[in-house]
C-alpha cells in the first residue's frame, strides 16, 4: 500500500506546483491566454481531488496502529488543496473584473468594490468549507477509533474464546487423571489384601507343621 500511496504523493506534488506557477501567471497574461490558463488550472484542480481521493481510500486501508502518520500527512495535503483553491478564486475573481472592465469600459472604481464584496464572501465561503472539512476531518477519526475498539473487541473475544478451550482440555485432562489414580489405588488396596491374606496363611501354615510336629513327639 505504501508504494501506491508514495506514487500519488509524488504525482500530487507535482501537479500543485504546476497549479501554483500557473495561478500566478494569470494576472500577467493577455485576456485569450488568461482565458485559457483558467480552464486549464480548472482541470488540473479537479486531478488534484481525484488524487487526494485515491490517497485517502489508500489511507483507509492502512493498519490501526500505522494510520496516524497517514492522516496526518493527508490533513496537511487537504490544506495546502483548500489554499491552491482559494488563491485561484482571487485570480480568477481579478481576470473576471478586468473582463468586465474591458467590455464595459469601466474606469475601475465601482470594480474595486465589487472586488471587496466578492473577496469578503470567498472568505465566508473559505471559512464555512474549513468548518466543513474540520467536522469530516472528526468524523473520520472518530470512525478510525471505532474501528480500533471494535478490532480490540475482537481480538479480547479471541482471547476469551482460547482460554475457555483450554479451561475445557483442563478439565479433560484432570477426570482423565483422577479416574487414573483412582484405578492405581484401587489396584494397591488390593494387593495390600492378598499380602495380608498370603501372610496370614503363610502364619497358620507354619503353627499348624509346630503343633504337628509336638503332638508326634
Amino acid at each position: 500500500m505504501s508504494s501506491d500511496f508514495e506514487g500519488y504523493e509524488q504525482d500530487f506534488a507535482v501537479l500543485t506546483a504546476e497549479i501554483t506557477s500557473k495561478i500566478a501567471r494569470v494576472p500577467r497574461l493577455p485576456p485569450d491566454e488568461k482565458k485559457q490558463m483558467v480552464a486549464n488550472v480548472e482541470k488540473q484542480l479537479e486531478e488534484a481531488k481525484e488524487l487526494l481521493e485515491q490517497m485517502d481510500l489508500e489511507v483507509r486501508e492502512v493498519p490501526p496502529q500505522s494510520r496516524g502518520m497517514y492522516s496526518n500527512r493527508m490533513r496537511s495535503y487537504k490544506q495546502e488543496m483548500g489554499k491552491l483553491e482559494t488563491d485561484f478564486k482571487r485570480s480568477r475573481i481579478a481576470y473576471s473584473d478586468e473582463v468586465r472592465n474591458e467590455l464595459l469600459g469601466d474606469d475601475g472604481n465601482s470594480s474595486e468594490n465589487q472586488r471587496a464584496h466578492l473577496l469578503d464572501n470567498t472568505e465566508r465561503l473559505e471559512r464555512s468549507s474549513r468548518r466543513l472539512e474540520a467536522g469530516y476531518q472528526i468524523a473520520v477519526e472518530t470512525e478510525q477509533i471505532g474501528q480500533e475498539m471494535l478490532e480490540n473487541l475482537s481480538h479480547d473475544r479471541e482471547k476469551i474464546k482460547r482460554a475457555r478451550e483450554r479451561l475445557r482440555e483442563t478439565d479433560a485432562n484432570l477426570g482423565k487423571s483422577s479416574r487414573v489414580l483412582t484405578g492405581m489405588l484401587r489396584r494397591i488396596i488390593q494387593n495390600r489384601v492378598l499380602v495380608v491374606i498370603l501372610a496370614i496363611t503363610l502364619v497358620v501354615t507354619i503353627l499348624m507343621a509346630i503343633i504337628f510336629s509336638v503332638r508326634r513327639r
